[in-house]
């Protein structure tokens, strides 16, 4: 053999074992599991709802793998930390779609992450789902609907006409001040809705106060708007913030009423406030331990054996959205995220611990509010608001 030939067939056999090895270097989908993504804010900011959310998805997973699983195969979540930032949480959609290779992606659990990793998700066709991302443009926008996103929450639209008429009719407010998160989707979604509803019902808004989250000294907004008349304080964002408007209101002797919405829902919120704080604290929510259900009950029981606590609204909403693809991808007798997908927006009568609930043609669920009260900073009564 002469040296050129001996050289083209190294060159030959290097190319054949290469492809070899790329071939079995290939992600393909496993025989006997089903991999679902998890991308959710595991440290971070709002580390607590994530945590929570994937603390019930876990807890649903492991449940129907126990019952034999779906279409006689395991789930396999693929749990990935975004870290509470929006560009990692689309960077972790793009790896879950493309090397882990998942037929369907949960979360992230805020509104912002969440809308972060839909273009990545159409881009790879891989439906996105969050049971607690509220804003009213997370699955539609100016465009249309968008092919790929669901959620199992309410809109945050829902939720201030809510608290708004609570207000008013519950509360017998005339009048109200919003303390809001200026950089905030899910705080301006909120105080819009709140606002609108509040007037259009008599109630006046004496008073509009904005902050940046990550503050922690709100003494100056507080100062101007003590000064106010007014019944309620409405704070539309989230328990890191709120916890300590509410703890510093009360050493400044405010004793109104405060109003909130689900982003109140934290064991972080009694940490920061206080118990002796949160009295007359009222909020939009999505579930309460106090719901006496059947199914309710069991969730709360199974989850105190599991975790040994008492579950929060995330972790009964987590809990939710496992049990949510389970059945789309029983439904649609396939492991294909596009058969998937329309099993998802198909999906009626779905009974959950949060409530039964349909996706409508948004891809929003239809679903009942539930308005908690705090006594220092226990639940002591809930008021469910159909929708």
């Amino acid at each position: 053999m002469t040296k050129l030939k001996k050289t083209l067939s190294i060159i030959l056999l290097i190319g054949l074992i290469a492809v070899l090895f790329s071939g079995c270097g290939k992600t393909e989908k496993s025989t006997d599991e089903i991999k679902i993504g998890v991308n959710y804010e595991l440290s971070g900011q709002v580390a607590t709802y994530g945590q929570s959310s994937v603390d019930g998805i876990l807890m649903a997973i492991d449940e129907i793998n126990e019952a034999g699983g779906v279409l006689n195969k395991k789930i396999n979540p693929i749990k990935i930390d975004n870290k509470s930032d929006s560009a990692e949480a689309t960077s972790v959609a793009t790896r879950l779609a493309t090397q882990d290779k998942v037929v369907a992606i949960l979360g992230p659990a805020t509104s912002g992450a969440f809308k972060a990793t839909i273009p990545a998700a159409t881009k790879h066709k891989i439906p996105v789902m969050s049971a607690s991302t509220t804003d009213d443009d997370v699955t539609v926008d100016a465009k249309g609907v968008k092919e790929y996103a669901f959620k199992i929450c309410f809109n945050d639209s829902f939720q201030g006409k809510v608290m708004a008429n609570f207000a008013l009719n519950n509360l017998n407010a005339k009048s109200a001040v919003i303390i809001f998160d200026n950089a905030s989707d899910y705080s301006l979604g909120l105080k819009k809705n709140f606002k609108e509803t509040f007037t259009a019902g008599g109630g006046k808004i004496n008073g509009e106060e904005a902050f940046v989250a990550g503050e922690t000294d709100f003494n100056a907004i507080l100062t101007k708007i003590k000064g106010l008349d007014f019944d309620v304080i409405f704070i539309p964002g989230y328990y890191e913030e709120a916890g300590l408007i509410i703890k510093q209101a009360k050493a400044l002797e405010i004793n109104k009423p405060v109003l909130g919405a689900d982003g109140f829902d934290s064991p972080t919120l009694v940490d920061l406030a206080g118990k002796a704080a949160l009295n007359e604290v009222y909020f939009s929510n999505h579930y309460s331990s106090l719901d006496k259900d059947p199914k309710v009950l069991e969730f709360i029981e199974n989850f105190k054996k599991k975790h040994g606590k008492e579950p929060d609204a995330f972790n009964a909403l987590g809990y939710d959205l496992g049990y949510f693809i389970a059945d789309a991808i029983k439904r649609a007798n396939s492991e294909d995220s596009i058969k998937i997908k329309e099993a998802l927006a198909a999906t009626k009568d779905f009974k959950g611990v949060t409530g039964s609930f349909s996706i409508d043609e948004n891809h929003n669920a239809i679903k009942s509010a539930v308005v908690i009260e705090l006594k220092d900073g226990e639940q002591v009564s809930a008021v469910k608001v159909a929708p």
